[in-house]
């Protein structure tokens, strides 16, 4: 693919290659991995120095504003180098910046841009809640009620990526009561230290150095000033803002299947078994057959995605695939990865089993493959596979 690319956008593409060869070795994701629950400031300051943060930041605020595709060559490189510091950047750039540059207002927008785009602050997108993860309309009962010139938030929210570090929680709730579900939900920017918010961490098993948190609110108190978009479209607003994060959760999946696939070629090339090196074995070429089909067709179909999006076409239909692609795909990688490397798989001296475990975490974001599967065959004419609970 990268043959097609034109001379910009190949100089993009091999600084980034070089940037993560250089700042993002397995020695140092693994440390962070073993060390750390977020990339450390000074790796942060790194990829503000490159500006990365301004990538897609509008041109009329001080941003580059480039395109989803342009911006897909510079995240592979980080997504193949580590998932958690992809997911950490992502989280700013794809629910802050976008958000922002979406839904607020002018004050918002000459607030928060210049500030995430010189990488001083840090966002994360506080939506999913104990009583459900996809079901947002029927699971979200964080609520806030208006009072005066403020609203006071009561809730929790759960698995929410780098709230913990984050300086701005975006964060979903209830705010009309009697409104039938699609039209009772706004957003608000909740600062993190406020009075009244807690967080307690989520022990998982993947994604170390970027970790997902419980957030609890107890009577917290929100400026008016603060309700980002319109006061209960907040689920409209999110189906329109958060339809490219499925390009960028499937080019994670691309990212892991692709370090699988190079860690392993490698690994048959250098290591020998029974006279010989192991690349000759036809088990372990079929193997590697797969992952690479794997990459190519998870690579491809997010990068039409992307192009699609930027191109103004409906691209629902191809990011629901790549997203259900890469992620099944990672999964598979992951499987034959560590079949391929034998015993030392699962040591933490190989980086398979990083990438093997980092890739369960795409199984259900930020939709399960399940309900990816539903939403196709729903993109196809085909009824709802579930039961309803009413209007919407």
């Amino acid at each position: 693919m990268y043959s097609d690319l034109n001379e910009e956008q190949q100089i993009m593409v091999d600084s980034a290659r070089q940037f993560c060869k250089k700042e993002l070795s397995y020695e140092y994701v693994k440390w962070m991995d073993e060390n750390v629950d977020f990339p450390p400031d000074e790796l942060w300051q790194k990829f503000v120095n490159l500006g990365v943060f301004w990538a897609n930041v509008p041109k009329e605020y001080g941003g580059q504003g480039i395109s989803v595709f342009d911006g897909m060559l510079v995240y592979e490189q980080v997504c193949r180098a580590s998932m958690s510091v992809a997911l950490a950047i992502g989280v700013t750039m794809g629910f802050g910046t976008r958000f922002v540059a979406e839904l607020g207002n002018k004050e918002q927008k000459e607030k928060y841009l210049p500030l995430i785009g010189e990488g001083k602050y840090k966002t994360a997108m506080a939506l999913t809640e104990p009583a459900g993860g996809t079901d947002i309309l029927g699971a979200i009962s964080t609520n806030a009620i208006e009072k005066s010139d403020r609203w006071i938030v009561n809730g929790q929210k759960i698995f929410i990526t780098g709230a913990h570090v984050a300086d701005g929680l975006f964060t979903i709730v209830k705010t009309e009561k009697d409104a039938k579900p699609s039209q009772s939900l706004s957003t608000f920017i909740i600062p993190r230290e406020s009075k009244g918010v807690t967080i307690k961490k989520v022990d998982k098993i993947c994604c170390h150095h970027c970790d997902s948190v419980e957030i609890f609110f107890e009577d917290v108190e929100v400026p008016k000033e603060n309700l980002l978009g319109s006061r209960g479209n907040a689920w409209y607003e999110m189906l329109t803002v958060l339809n490219p994060e499925r390009i960028g959760v499937a080019m994670m999946g691309v990212g892991i299947i692709g370090a699988i696939y190079d860690h392993c070629m490698k690994y048959v090339v250098e290591r020998e078994a029974f006279g010989g090196p192991i690349s000759r074995f036809q088990i372990l070429q079929h193997y590697l057959a797969d992952i690479y089909i794997n990459l190519e067709n998870s690579r491809n179909i997010t990068y039409k995605s992307a192009w699609l999006c930027d191109h103004g076409k409906p691209y629902h239909v191809e990011a629901t695939m790549a997203k259900l692609v890469a992620a099944e795909g990672a999964m598979h990688a992951g499987r034959y990865g560590t079949e391929i490397f034998g015993g030392y798989g699962i040591c933490n001296e190989y980086p398979v089993q990083m990438f093997a475990r980092d890739a369960y975490q795409m199984q259900f974001s930020p939709i399960s493959n399940e309900m990816s599967r539903n939403m196709l065959m729903q993109f196809q004419g085909l009824p709802k596979s579930w039961s309803g609970r009413g209007a919407m």
